[in-house]
């Protein structure tokens, strides 16, 4: 039975179970063990190598629905990525052929309406494992990469979110025609009521699951997205900082088009003024930015002050 409570580190584990025995699911996924005896849930955590916040904070999201948006940059993505990916082997590997032969074993297979309920349970298991594959496949390496101090470009947690979808949904159509099929033999009709039961606890398992995915890991990745820019950024600039001691590997004349291109000249006027034709100050333009890695008016900003090219004073910022 659900008891609403907030759990917090100091909580008995075994309480928390007692409790909402739904958890046991979220433990597995989380990869803790059972047999930790009267410990706490931070005891626990650390012995299993598993974030306590974090866990805490998938456990009250299911349990309460409370999540805070204030405490996002406290979670631990790997943690949650871990969570993640043993909930879809659980659902793609187990459960869902496990509610099929729960099916098969209850339906009449020689009945028409039978095959068809049969039928739209295929459907939707393609769906779900489609979905949960997709995933795996794009937003997972993305995650990852971004763990590792790489950002994939064309791509974002936004564009995940844009594709996230209530997979549940797809289960009602199965449960109003079990709920209307259910036969009078009362074997039969026992265990369909069984597997709708179970039907029922996959549908409120998935809709946790995207809750989890749409409200903790999203908000999660989105702040060390945001990071990685200013890391990127960062390293940027002082990669320019860095090629102050070597101004010298610029022509004077290559100097002169980036002041020119600083104070805000187009090629053709930088060309009047340097008494060059405009050809040449695209070939100028082109050079330095192999030299430099700098492709931007602003990064070419950057490098004219720090070298001392122009007084900050007289640029536009």
């Amino acid at each position: 039975m659900k008891k609403l409570k907030m759990y917090e580190s100091c909580d008995k584990m075994l309480s928390l179970i007692r409790d909402n025995y739904n958890v046991l699911q979220s433990l597995g996924a989380f990869g803790i063990s059972l047999g930790f005896g009267d410990k706490t849930v931070q005891e626990v955590c650390e012995e299993q190598n598993v974030d306590t916040f974090t866990f805490l904070a998938v456990v009250n999201l299911t349990i309460n629905d409370y999540h805070s948006q204030s405490d996002v940059a406290k979670l631990d993505v790997p943690t949650l990525l871990h969570y993640l990916k043993a909930s879809h082997e659980y659902y793609v590997d187990f459960q869902l052929p496990f509610l099929r032969r729960e099916l098969s074993e209850a339906l009449d297979e020689g009945d028409n309406l039978g095959r068809l309920i049969l039928k739209i349970y295929d459907e939707y298991a393609r769906f779900i494992t489609h979905h949960m594959k997709f995933e795996e496949q794009t937003l997972f390496p993305y995650v990852e990469a971004l763990l590792k101090g790489e950002k994939k470009e064309g791509y974002s947690i936004e564009t995940f979110s844009k594709h996230h979808g209530q997979t549940g949904d797809k289960l009602k159509e199965l449960k109003s025609i079990i709920i209307k099929y259910l036969p009078s033999d009362p074997m039969r009709n026992n265990m369909l009521t069984a597997t709708l039961y179970d039907i029922f606890n996959l549908e409120e398992w998935l809709r946790l699951h995207a809750n989890v995915e749409e409200l903790i890991f999203e908000p999660a990745i989105k702040i060390l997205e945001k990071q990685q820019d200013v890391d990127n950024v960062s390293v940027k600039i002082s990669n320019m900082l860095g090629t102050a001691d070597n101004s010298e590997t610029l022509s004077e004349r290559e100097k002169d088009v980036i002041i020119g291109v600083v104070q805000g000249l187009t090629n053709k006027e930088i060309a009047e003024k340097l008494f060059i034709a405009p050809n040449t100050v695209i070939t100028h333009r082109r050079n330095i930015a192999r030299k430099l890695q700098i492709h931007s008016t602003a990064g070419l900003t950057i490098y004219a002050i720090v070298n001392q090219l122009v007084d900050i004073s007289s640029v536009e910022l």
